[in-house]
């Protein structure tokens, strides 16, 4: 019988805090979906209209799904701190109804492209593979436990980076691009990283076994590879070979 995995002996060291946040910052560095081919043609100025506009539509499931998400976790807290402190999460994606939150400033993205709002909030044209990702990803929110819901949002740790070339990358290469059609992306500027402390230092508090250190890494290992499954179907449906599944977004000739 071959020797049990390291990952999955009860009897593998426990790390330090400062060494299991640097196991997570790794996962990120090889896994993190900045590093797909699709993100490195999108950013780089590479795709036309119809296929940004696909990543947009595919997208906003993603980013609709996140209060749906943190709802189910808010749920499962044991404490008013830590709910409020999840809270703080839905308002950022809903909204207050004063301001408005990051689902609603993303069909401002998905109106700049040109895609019918109703279109795109009806989620007709959605690729299954993106559906089947993200109900995965609020599924595992709402059944694993807390500390793996948790460690799950530190995909978060590497987004600045990423947003950052994406505004830059898009503004200089697609003229039918404008700020103000990304103007999604400058409170995460801002708010990820508030998020980031938090599920961080929450992680490295309770993450008090090894077993438990490698659950949070393997939620967050989960979570990059729901983002990375979401851009091959981007890829196969509207790069290359360029087979969108029937009934998914057609972008029109160009």
């Amino acid at each position: 019988m071959s020797e049990t995995p390291a990952l999955l002996r009860s009897d593998a060291p426990l790390l330090s805090p400062d060494a299991l946040e640097a196991r997570l910052h790794a996962i990120g560095e090889e896994r993190y979906h900045n590093l797909h081919p699709f993100h490195r043609l999108l950013h780089g100025g590479q795709l036309d209209r119809g296929q940004v506009q696909a990543w947009a539509l595919n997208r906003y499931y993603y980013q609709a799904s996140i209060p749906r998400k943190d709802a189910t976790l808010l749920a499962r807290l044991p404490t008013t701190e830590l709910r409020r402190e999840w809270r703080r999460r839905l308002i950022d994606h809903d909204g207050s109804g004063d301001a408005p939150g990051g689902v609603e400033r993303w069909l401002a993205l998905t109106d700049g492209l040109g895609l019918d709002r109703d279109y795109v909030v009806s989620l007709a044209g959605l690729l299954p593979a993106t559906r089947f990702a993200v109900d995965a990803y609020v599924h595992f929110v709402r059944d694993r436990s807390v500390l793996e819901a948790v460690a799950s949002s530190l995909t978060e740790m590497f987004s600045p980076s990423i947003i950052s070339q994406r505004v830059s990358g898009m503004l200089r290469s697609y003229p039918f691009v404008t700020a103000e059609t990304l103007a999604y992306f400058t409170p995460r500027l801002t708010q990820a990283p508030v998020d980031v402390a938090f599920a961080l230092s929450y992680v490295k508090e309770h993450a008090r076994t090894r077993e438990q250190q490698e659950a949070v890494m393997a939620a967050l290992r989960f979570k990059c590879d729901l983002l990375w499954a979401q851009l091959d179907a981007l890829h196969f449906a509207y790069v290359a070979p360029r087979l969108p599944p029937p009934g998914a977004f057609v972008p029109e000739p160009t």
